[in-house]
């Protein structure tokens, strides 16, 4: 998820200061009464953030190159350079709603060439449904869009609950990005719309069923959002009318290279018909992949796989066709009871989903179907697609690039049953910094060496904030898996530099939600120094730059009251991709990694993270034990 941030922060391409998609949301005006009163982003003092940046680099590269690298952020300060940047990024602080938000939308997501599948778009794996025909599917899935239009319906009325973190409230700007919004592919980079501010915001969902696409209105001449019973009669008849097993699978274009794609897509709606279809899909308010069954594994293997498959579906032969990437928001239901969602990740982070995920989950929970009275609906309409010589070949190779990543793609989904939040609690410790230095201990017994390592922190305490990086390595943390690996340190040391490495974590995120983080005050002066066409800063082309950005831990804690688990795939190629959300008495741990790259494990890597969470646990009791 966060390799293209890697290659954006890498590359010194041009970043234009002015670009056709905007990231300021609109929001409905009563909202702006809260968001207007939000602090904008502050721009972190030039000389904190350079200290902080040496103090986070210690653990991670030599002495040598540390040596070096203390040299050029010396110069940075005292040459001029620095200063002189800071001060561009202040004054653009202060011209903007926020300094970074423009910035970070399109170095992070729509300059990224990758593809959405695997790479950036994160997947999620609610609990398995008890159907196993397509009438539970269809039963299930009719649900799940009557609670969807029951969320928006709070989106279009404005009574979305404001989000509080410690008493301060979040900027709820997000919300109104993730419906009826969606990517488009552009040969260079992409650009994002939303349709649901205008006039004649949309009315359809898009729905795909054995690779074709429907357009189902979802409400009535009166403005009324259909029944459960009403919307389960019109998946039926899309159901019926998409027997036929000879279409081309049109959505696995939407899985390419993005430049692939983006000449693909210009080649695609050069044809009226398929430009008016796929307008259709981009405009609707979401979409649901109603996708046939999964090839059968065992129970140990089944969350692993249905992981993989909410991630890039599982191949050409099965599932991947059956999916538009570049919609924010896919639902997907199986018709044997595998069910989730992916999303693109361009207009959201995760928290907005989750709560979308809460929400519907409860009120599916609670939802008898209501008999329909018998008004005859229309019938959903098909979307048609010209399938020309040049558009099949571009299906042909999308095809063989998906059945690759997928081979590539190592899933290990971890149902860490032995204990949740519960334990860390009972030792007054941040189950968040708990569940981190268990990744850290894992790494370090698996590599004898630590890496950098990626968490996210929300931003939203600011106006349009997204996120900052939270460095879990720290001389702390690397100090307590040392003592961890060695005999001679006694229970109550190691427990006492746990503590330490929980508190540093904690101070490290606090300083992070406030945003005084380093990486994206970094990123700014990097991006500052290429739109005022300056020569690059030497700090932005050192050893130790590339070193800190290539996160060989890629990590996310997802915390949600429904039992899911969120899923990414790495952000290097030598790296691992880890989602976890901690329950009360059990954790649901998603692992990731390459095949391609020999060093890299994701079942190994759960096996050691199992491991590493029952030795800290163990280290706590004994200790809580032998002071008794």
């Amino acid at each position: 998820m966060l390799g293209v941030l890697v290659r954006a922060a890498l590359r010194p391409g041009v970043v234009r200061p002015r670009h056709l998609v905007r990231p300021v949301p609109q929001i409905p005006a009563r909202s702006l009464v809260h968001q207007e009163g939000l602090p904008k982003l502050p721009v972190p003092p030039l000389k904190q953030t350079c200290e902080r940046y040496l103090a986070m680099l210690e653990p991670i590269v030599s002495k040598e190159e540390l040596e070096h690298t203390q040299g050029l952020v010396e110069e940075f300060l005292k040459g001029g350079v620095g200063e002189r940047l800071q001060k561009r990024l202040e004054r653009r602080g202060h011209k903007t709603e926020n300094w970074l938000s423009e910035w970070w939308l399109q170095s992070a997501y729509l300059d990224s060439r990758m593809p959405l599948a695997v790479y950036t778009s994160p997947g999620v794996v609610l609990p398995r449904m008890h159907f196993h025909d397509r009438q539970g599917q269809m039963r299930f899935a009719a649900k799940l869009i009557a609670g969807v239009l029951e969320f928006k319906k709070m989106i279009d009325n404005n009574t979305l609950p404001v989000e509080y973190l410690g008493g301060k409230p979040l900027c709820m700007a997000q919300y109104y990005q993730i419906l009826s919004s969606s990517r488009v592919p552009g040969p260079k980079k992409d650009t994002l719309v939303n349709h649901a501010i205008g006039k004649k915001p949309p009315t359809h969902i898009t729905v795909v069923h054995n690779f074709q696409f429907f357009v189902l209105d979802v409400y009535n001449s009166d403005g009324s959002p259909l029944t459960v019973d009403q919307i389960y009669m019109q998946l039926e008849k899309i159901w019926n009318s998409s027997l036929q097993t000879n279409k081309e699978p049109i959505g696995i274009l939407t899985s390419q290279h993005r430049n692939t794609w983006g000449k693909a897509y210009n080649n695609l709606i050069k044809d009226k018909t398929n430009k008016e279809s796929v307008r259709s899909i981009q405009k609707s308010i979401f979409a649901v992949c109603l996708d046939a069954p999964m090839p059968s594994v065992s129970d140990e293997l089944y969350h692993s796989r249905v992981a993989a498959q909410m991630l890039h579906g599982g191949g050409a032969r099965w599932n991947s066709g059956n999916r538009w990437f570049d919609k924010t928001l896919q639902f997907i239901v199986g018709e044997d009871g595998t069910c989730g969602l992916v999303y693109e990740h361009a207009p959201s982070e995760g928290p907005p989903i989750v709560f979308l995920i809460d929400y519907v989950v409860n009120y599916m929970q609670k939802t008898e179907m209501v008999r329909a009275p018998m008004v005859p609906l229309a019938m959903p309409q098909k979307l048609r697609f010209n399938i020309t010589p040049e558009v099949k070949r571009d299906i042909e190779k999308a095809k063989q690039n998906m059945n690759i990543m997928v081979h590539d793609l190592d899933v290990k989904v971890l149902s860490f049953s032995h204990f949740g939040k519960n334990v860390p609690k009972r030792h007054q410790m941040s189950p968040d910094a708990f569940v981190q230095m268990a990744l850290q201990l894992a790494y370090f017994r698996m590599y004898k060496t630590c890496c950098s390592t990626y968490e996210s922190a929300s931003l939203r305490m600011f106006k349009y904030g997204r996120t900052d990086t939270i460095r879990t390595v720290t001389v702390d943390s690397l100090k307590f898996v040392q003592a961890m690996e060695d005999s001679a340190h006694k229970d109550t040391e190691k427990v006492a530099l746990l503590q330490k490495a929980i508190q540093t974590h904690r101070e490290y995120t606090n300083n992070a939600i406030h945003g005084q983080a380093i990486d994206r005050h970094l990123l700014g002066l990097k991006l500052q120094s290429i739109e005022d066409l300056t020569s690059m800063p030497e700090i932005f082309m050192d050893t130790s730059y590339a070193v800190a950005l290539h996160y060989n831990l890629s990590t996310s804690q997802v915390s949600s009251k429904t039992d899911c688990v969120m899923c990414f795939g790495p952000a290097v190629p030598d790296g691992y991709g880890v989602c976890y959300n901690p329950m009360e008495e059990h954790i649901n741990i998603s692992i990731t990694a390459f095949n391609s790259c020999e060093e890299t494990h994701a079942a190994k890597f759960a096996q050691v993270v199992e491991d590493a969470l029952l030795d800290m646990r163990a280290l706590l009791e004994d200790t809580a034990k032998a002071k008794q």
